[in-house]
């Protein structure tokens, strides 16, 4: 049996969220196609763009899955079969497949593309893993509605197969992602990549009276969103995941912005490799629980990891804003005088801004003393969106570097 390292694995929406991943620790990256993806709202990649982020990926030893995870119909197939062939000729490492159809018709036309099995696919039990193994999928994405526990017995049972499991992302409210809501409201299939988030709105229960009017009703007096779930935060059980037997740790997110991705891939990585030097003794250093705060997240939850959970539900709000906002990306590396960056949110001269980077960088903070164009003219309040700024610094940030406050 091959020796399986263990892997840290982020979403990316379009290119320049790949490289975020890659810049901020991400040991492989998912992404989608313009088709067959069930994230088709994401920017996802035209097939020179896959090839373009195979090779980046690649030179950086990083690897690539693409995902090609909906319900296909018989007239996807023809096209489905021409994009697997196009995906062993790319060399990514893998492709996620749910549809047991996509996957034979894979190995028919493409029988060196390695199979991922999606969570979409609810695998529960270890006979359906083993099942798969023999199939020929070499790694399932095992159903968020597992604990830990359950994820043992199959690791055990079946040890030739790697298992993949979600360890830090938003949650979806019905079975594995399984929804039929968006079809109903909105006729756009959330199985086809067309999800347009119903279970995240704001709903009201009524109750018919004999006169034919209607009385609103509050969930438990706090709140309508009975439909939201909270976001999975196992940061706190890296070594518990790591004793289950599973080998990739998944980041939701293909729809999240680069802060996000930055801040949560950044947060794990750090967690994971501290976790590999000192053990559990790595929860001791908040630090890493707490970048979590500093983006936008739900109420946080194990969701099913550590056994039953009736509290998955995040009555409160859809969503709520993190505890650091984003300034500005660093797009010229700093040269001990100062950096450029690319201002995303307005800051003044004066402000404390603090850094969020993948080196010794990270954390730190500065006061914000002299800001210029780049013809060098003063500017006292940067607050034209995506203008390009030379903020004058003796921090020797890197390009990918993010400032916030």
């Amino acid at each position: 049996m091959k020796e399986r390292k263990l892997e840290l694995l982020a979403p990316a929406g379009n290119f320049e969220k790949l490289k975020t991943a890659i810049y901020y620790g991400a040991d492989a990256v998912y992404l989608g196609g313009k088709a067959f993806s069930l994230r088709a709202q994401a920017d996802n990649f035209t097939e020179d763009e896959i090839l373009k982020a195979v090779e980046y990926a690649h030179k950086r030893n990083v690897k690539i899955y693409v995902t090609a995870n909906i319900f296909a119909r018989n007239y996807d197939l023809q096209k489905a079969g021409e994009y697997f062939k196009f995906l062993q000729k790319a060399k990514v490492d893998a492709v996620l497949i749910t549809d047991s159809g996509l996957i034979r018709l894979c190995k028919e036309v493409a029988p060196n593309l390695a199979i991922h099995l999606s969570t979409q696919a609810n695998t529960l039990n270890k006979y359906t893993v083993k099942f798969w193994g023999e199939m020929g999928v070499e790694r399932v994405v095992v159903a968020r509605e597992l604990s830990l526990s359950e994820i043992k017995e199959i690791t055990d049972f079946c040890p030739e197969v790697e298992i993949e499991a979600f360890i830090h992302g938003a949650m979806c409210i019905s079975y594995s992602g399984r929804c039929l809501l968006s079809n109903y409201f909105n006729g756009r299939d959330g199985n086809r990549g067309e999800c347009v988030q119903a279970c995240r709105w704001q709903y009201e229960l009524r109750e018919k009276s004999k006169e034919g009017d209607f009385y609103p009703i509050e969930e438990d007096g706090r709140g309508t969103y009975i439909l939201n779930s909270k976001d999975l935060n196992m940061m706190d059980h890296i070594g518990e995941m790591i004793k289950a037997g599973i080998v990739s740790f998944k980041i939701e997110g293909r729809m999240k912005s680069e802060y996000y991705l930055a801040t949560v891939i950044n947060a794990y990585r750090r967690a994971i490799d501290e976790f590999l030097k000192i053990g559990d003794k790595y929860c001791e250093n908040r630090t890493f629980y707490d970048e979590l705060l500093k983006t936008n997240h739900r109420v946080f939850t194990t969701a099913y990891m550590l056994g039953e959970n009736s509290e998955t539900v995040n009555y409160e709000d859809s969503q709520s804003s993190g505890k650091r906002q984003f300034i500005a990306n660093v797009v010229e590396s700093g040269n001990g005088e100062y950096f450029t960056v690319t201002m995303r949110n307005r800051f003044k001269k004066g402000d404390l801004l603090e850094v969020l980077s993948p080196d010794e960088n990270f954390n730190k903070t500065f006061v914000v003393d002299r800001v210029t164009d780049e013809d060098g003219n003063e500017v006292e309040d940067a607050k034209l969106v995506q203008q390009r700024l030379r903020v004058y610094s003796n921090l020797k940030l890197k390009v990918g570097d993010i400032i916030r406050r």
